[in-house]
Parts: C-alpha cells; structure tokens; sequence
C-alpha cells in the first residue's frame, strides 16, 4: 500500500543528512527531560485510505489515552511523501515531534544519526518487556548488536494475491507454490488483453522488497556479514534476472508494468486485468476498490521449491511501521508512556485490525480478528519465513541504486532489449559504484 513507495523517499537526501544529524539538536544527550509533562507530538504515518482516514482511527484512542494519564496528545498525519523528509530536517534542527513512526526499512539509517531514543532493557521494562515483541518484527529495529532505535508497532508481509473466478475460468484449481508454478499458471491466464502477474517495475522499494527476497532464495545477499555493499554475485544477479524475466521472458507481465510505481498493479488487479498480484496486506486496498473478500483468495508468496521457511526458503521482507521517541523529547516519561499504551495488547488489536496490519506483539496476535484466513497467511509468513531487509545505515541508499537498476532492467524488457545475465550484472555494478564508500 502507500508505505511500500515510501521507503525510497528521500533515500538520496538521507546518505548526505546522515553526518549533519548526527551532530545536530535530535542527538545531545542521553536521554530527554520531563519539562512539558501534560503533552505530546505525535507524527503519525499515513496507514488509511486518507489522511482523514487516519484522524477518525487514531484520535479516539489519543483521547482514551489522555483520559487514563491527563497527557494530551497532538496528532499529525504525515503524508509518506512528507515522512522522511520531515523527519530528516528534525533531526538536524531538533525541532521535532516526542514519538513518530518511521517506516521499519529506514531503521539502521535513521538511528546512525544519534536522534532517536535507544530501547535499551531500562527502556523495554517500561512497556512490558522485549519478549512481548514478535522476533522477525524486533529484526527491523535498529543495527544488529545494537540497542533497537525504535518499537514495532505495524507488521506486514509479502503474499500472493490470485482472483479466484480468473483462476477457475481458466481451470486452475490452486494458487502456485513455488515460481516454476508462477510461471506457467501465468502462461495460461496471460490472453485476450489479460496477464498474469502484476508488478511495479517503477516502484523503487517493491524492486528492492522482490529482488531481497529472490537473492535470498539464491543463497545469498546484497551486504557481506561486515555491512559493505555486495550487489554482484552470483546469487544477487540471478535474483534479478529471475524478477524481470516475470515480463522479460516468461511475458506473464504486461510490458506497461514497467512504468508502474503508484499501486497501479493493484488497480489492475481490481479490475480484472491482472490475476495475481504480489504485495503486502493488500486487502484493505482492495476493498476501497471496490472488490468484495471472497473474490480474491491469498496464498504464500513463492519460493524456489518445497515450502516457505528460513534462509533459502524466505518468501517476505518483514515490513511495517514502528515507532520511535526523539532523544530531546521534553516528556520522556510521557513518551515512554505513549508507546507503552500504543503497544499494548488492546490498542494493538484495535489499530492492526483499523489498518488491515498483524500486531507485532505475540499476545495480540492471538485474538480470533487475525486469525481470518487472509491475515492468518501474513501472520505465519512473518513467524515462520519473513527477514528483515539489511539493517545498515547504508539501506536507503541500497533502496535507490538498486531498485533503479532493476527498474532500468524492466524498461528495457519492456522496450524489447534482451535483459541477460551480463546486462543485469553490468546494471548492479553501476549501483554499486553509487554506494558511500567504507
């Protein structure tokens, strides 16, 4: 949904905001201090189908909060084109919010610049402990080693989305498991001005999100275990040859995919013109599109064979949103406070069920809303065969340069250009070429 173009927003910026912030005002101290006591800035991603969305989810549980502590709460909905930005400039001014949420791929990135509140285990004890936290969602927190930057608040995961009545039109009974299956399942629903697959060739982030997880399935990875960029072997280059060749040669994908960047794929899918979609907590979309939850079903996305589990069976990047307090917040109680009432088991129930998300806290994750099969898919793939993206401070930037390359990569698929093995290894080492040197 609209967080998933998000992640590259500002990428640029950040590589060169990055040393500014981390001596700015967000980082002096330690710790913040209690001088405004009665209230809280709250910068709020945009998780609905609006801004005003948004405001109807979050302020009645604001208010409940400020009932229990007589703490007010100033709620900003931050547009996902304005996030990062915004929280760039804060953080190099020090005129920023106490708590916000980031986008969890931007942790390891943000917390190099010393703003951000470590959650140590004094800061964890505050609001029920580490352990209550989902692991996979505790793996996009912050550098690993490293005291997390921030708190889970929002988990998502990557699935296959199929339209049922395309798929029995077509006599197909089941979803594919593995991307052989993909491929020729897409073969016989790609006709009569109809495709497959839906893809963003534009979408910078989904580029990363898809290619991630495909490299992983290869055995391997885009940064060596020392965090220095790794973008060209073997691995990494089939991973993204095996993406684009989804149009390049099994033309399950429509070449007009290669301008996609704004959910696009998704109104496709809406409407009939594309069977299966890859994307992360989709159903929300889909219903604002207007189709109805048993014209669709969701199955996990796909590996290379077997079933979806860890290391080379990973099918998903751990996505969501968490939540983070600026070190010079003026009521670090409060704060402390705040995310101690957002994580808790109730709101946790209410706000992921609002948003069509899976609570990143083990206890609220029981309850009987996400255990629908199109949530109980995300839930099980973020338990059982999610990882999260590189947690180093370089990642933005990793988003951009290579969620470019593989973009040029699927325009020149869609222009007809043969995308091979030495095109797409050639693509790579220019994006590594782009990337801050150790």
């Amino acid at each position: 949904m609209r967080r998933i173009r998000a992640a590259a927003v500002g990428a640029v910026t950040l590589s060169f905001a990055l040393t500014v912030a981390a001596c700015g005002g967000g980082s002096s101290g330690t710790e913040g201090s209690n001088e405004q006591p009665k209230t809280l800035t709250y910068w709020a991603s945009n998780q609905g189908a609006n801004l005003e969305v948004d405001k109807k989810v979050l302020q009645p549980e604001l208010d409940k909060f400020e009932k229990q502590t007589g703490i007010e709460v100033k709620l900003e909905v931050v547009p996902w084109g304005d996030l990062l930005n915004r929280i760039l400039t804060a953080t190099t001014s020090g005129q920023g919010p106490d708590v916000l949420n980031i986008g969890n791929t931007w942790s390891a990135s943000l917390q190099a610049s010393g703003a951000l509140l470590p959650w140590d285990a004094k800061n964890f004890e505050a609001i029920g402990g580490r352990d209550r936290f989902v692991e996979s969602a505790l793996g996009s927190t912050g550098v690993q080693g490293q005291d997390p930057a921030a708190v889970p608040l929002y988990s998502m995961a990557y699935a296959l989305y199929y339209n049922k009545k395309m798929f029995a039109d077509a006599g197909i009974e089941k979803p594919p498991a593995t991307w052989q299956e993909l491929a020729e399942t897409g073969k016989r629903l790609s006709k009569d001005g109809k495709w497959g697959l839906g893809a963003e060739g534009s979408n910078l982030s989904n580029n990363i999100h898809q290619v991630f997880v495909l490299a992983k399935q290869h055995g391997a990875d885009f940064f060596t275990p020392e965090g220095k960029a790794d973008f060209t072997s073997d691995g990494a280059v089939a991973a993204v040859k095996q993406y684009v060749d989804l149009m390049a040669e099994e033309e399950i994908v429509a070449p007009g995919n290669a301008e996609y960047a704004q959910n696009q794929s998704l109104s496709d899918f809406a409407k009939d013109k594309t069977a299966m979609v890859l994307w992360q907590t989709a159903s929300a979309t889909f219903a604002s599109q207007g189709m109805n939850e048993d014209e669709w079903g969701v199955a996990p996305a796909p590996v290379q064979s077997g079933a979806p589990g860890p290391g080379k069976a990973t099918n998903s990047m751990v996505a969501g949103i968490n939540m983070a307090v600026f070190k010079n917040t003026k009521n670090i109680d409060g704060a402390k406070k705040f995310v101690n009432f957002m994580t808790s088991d109730e709101e946790q129930v209410i706000l992921n069920k609002a948003y069509g998300s899976i609570p990143p806290v083990k206890t609220a994750q029981q309850d009987p809303a996400f255990s629908a099969p199109a949530l109980a898919v995300l839930r099980d793939t973020l338990a059982t065969s999610a990882t999260a993206l590189p947690q180093v401070p370089e990642e933005s930037q990793f988003e951009t340069v290579v969620g470019t390359a593989v973009k040029e990569l699927f325009a020149d698929a869609a222009a007809g250009r043969a995308v091979t093995t030495e095109s797409v290894r050639a693509g790579l080492e220019k994006a590594q070429q782009q990337m801050p040197k150790k």
